[in-house]
């Protein structure tokens, strides 16, 4: 392999896990969202919601104040009210708490990513040891389960789409 194929390779790679990992991330924190909100005209198992309806168990979206005043848990279609008035990982008060985060996501997966492709896979216990550390003191500060649920999430997402590029990357350097 020549020396500019293996520059254009890493710069590719890395720029599609940066770029298209923030893609990745938001989608699969929007999905993770909605899996916990609820309509007016049923939930997932068929049954009804709102108005003199017992609100259903929910993991992240279970707030009794709604249904007893009548309204529906907002945010069925994903708009910006019902992001900013939702308790979901995706909240506007999810994000406020995790401050930073786009880009501690840019710079983790640069460094995973780079790790993974430079041949160096202990590098990516480095970076989830920083984050997890760094981000200690707000996750036990609150007791706010979508805060929690917003860090692992998004974690998780970006941390599987930098290595599969970092993977696939070093892949095509040693072919």
């Amino acid at each position: 392999m020549t020396t500019l194929w293996g520059t254009v390779l890493v710069v590719g790679a890395l720029a599609v896990s940066v770029g298209l990992g923030w893609v990745a991330a938001a989608g699969v924190l929007r999905l993770a969202d909605r899996g916990g909100r609820r309509s007016g005209a049923g939930d997932a198992r068929g049954t009804r919601t709102g108005a003199g309806a017992a609100p259903p168990a929910g993991p992240a979206n279970d707030h009794p104040r709604d249904y007893r005043k009548g309204r529906v848990n907002p945010g069925a279609d994903g708009d910006a009210n019902a992001r900013a008035l939702g308790d979901g990982p995706d909240s506007d008060r999810a994000r406020a708490r995790l401050r930073g985060g786009t880009w501690i996501g840019v710079l983790e997966r640069l460094a995973i990513t780079g790790t993974l492709l430079a041949g160096e896979p202990g590098g990516v216990a480095v970076v989830v040891a920083v984050k997890g550390l760094g981000r200690y003191p707000e996750l036990r500060a609150g007791d706010d389960p979508a805060v929690s649920e917003r860090f692992v999430i998004g974690t998780l997402a970006s941390f599987v789409w930098a290595a599969g590029v970092g993977v696939l990357g070093r892949w095509l350097l040693t072919r």
